[in-house]
């Protein structure tokens, strides 16, 4: 009887301190997973964390205003131009993102049609997928790689789909791999023809959107230019002293910082109108 109750309170002393001190994962991975985060795994930087991310464009922005403190000797000037190389990493980073998803909307008609050929062929699922890391477009084969070692080591294929969405952070891929798990739970016997006709929608789609973005290519490259003419003009600016130097005065910040405000909102508005309709990862 003794052992029992002493059994009985070291169970409770246990999920007392388990309640208290055992960290929450929930809310952890919650706190990680903000815009920053799916930013740098939409670039294929999901390795990076997103702390290291921001001391980046925090070093940047400091090494560009002391830069342009150093030459222009006029704190506004620097100011501004530091802004702008604090920004300089989230461009790149963003551009890398844009190129990515443009990439895999491209070859995914090819991976699903290698994907129906192999479920024809009798090939499982698994096996299939991880064909792709050979057989499949060069831009997915790492992603597809990585699963079949995971699928190789653990041998749970909702697990290593999961681990594949995060990898790929593509919406037309959470399609493919959402598509493919309720196929394998429930057997799905129109898997072939499933793939077929989304192998057939999707080259539709990227056929449709890339006529668009050809034919406004040219307007925003004409926003980004009237943008960025002002600035280039205050950049040469800043290597005549007697000139730049007008600027370190109230009015002269007042109107940099007023072109400032307008140049971003010209431009937040022009990319806003020219835009095309983004997929959402609304599976992720």
């Amino acid at each position: 009887m003794g052992a029992l109750v002493g059994l009985g309170v070291g169970i409770g002393l246990m999920l007392i301190w388990s309640a208290f001190f055992v960290p929450r994962q929930p809310r952890r991975a919650a706190r990680v997973d903000g815009r920053g985060a799916q930013l740098l795994a939409r670039a294929g930087l999901g390795e990076v964390s997103p702390a290291a991310f921001a001391l980046l464009c925090l070093v940047c922005g400091v090494v560009v205003a002391l830069v342009i403190q150093v030459v222009s000797r006029t704190a506004p000037v620097a100011v501004a131009f530091g802004a702008m190389g604090a920004y300089l990493p989230i461009a790149v980073v963003s551009g890398r993102a844009r190129r990515r998803q443009r990439e895999f909307a491209e070859v995914w008609p090819e991976a699903v049609d290698n994907l129906a050929s192999a479920v024809r062929a009798g090939m499982s699922l698994p096996d299939a997928l991880s064909g792709l890391a050979i057989r499949g477009p060069e831009p997915l084969r790492d992603a597809f790689d990585a699963f079949a070692l995971d699928y190789q080591v653990t041998g749970r294929f909702g697990e290593s789909l999961d681990r594949l969405k995060v990898r790929l952070a593509d919406p037309v891929g959470d399609r493919v791999v959402e598509g493919l798990r309720i196929a394998r739970e429930v057997g799905g016997g129109e898997l072939g023809r499933l793939l077929r006709n989304l192998s057939g929608y999707l080259r539709d789609d990227a056929r449709t959107r890339s006529e668009l973005e050809s034919r406004q290519a040219w307007t925003v490259n004409g926003a980004r230019l009237a943008v960025a003419a002002p600035w280039l003009v205050l950049l040469f600016m800043s290597f005549q002293s007697e000139v730049i130097r007008r600027y370190s005065s109230p009015e002269g910040a007042f109107v940099l910082g007023v072109g400032a405000v307008l140049c971003l909102a010209a431009y937040r508005l022009m990319m806003r109108i020219g835009r095309l309709p983004t997929e959402r990862r609304i599976l992720s």
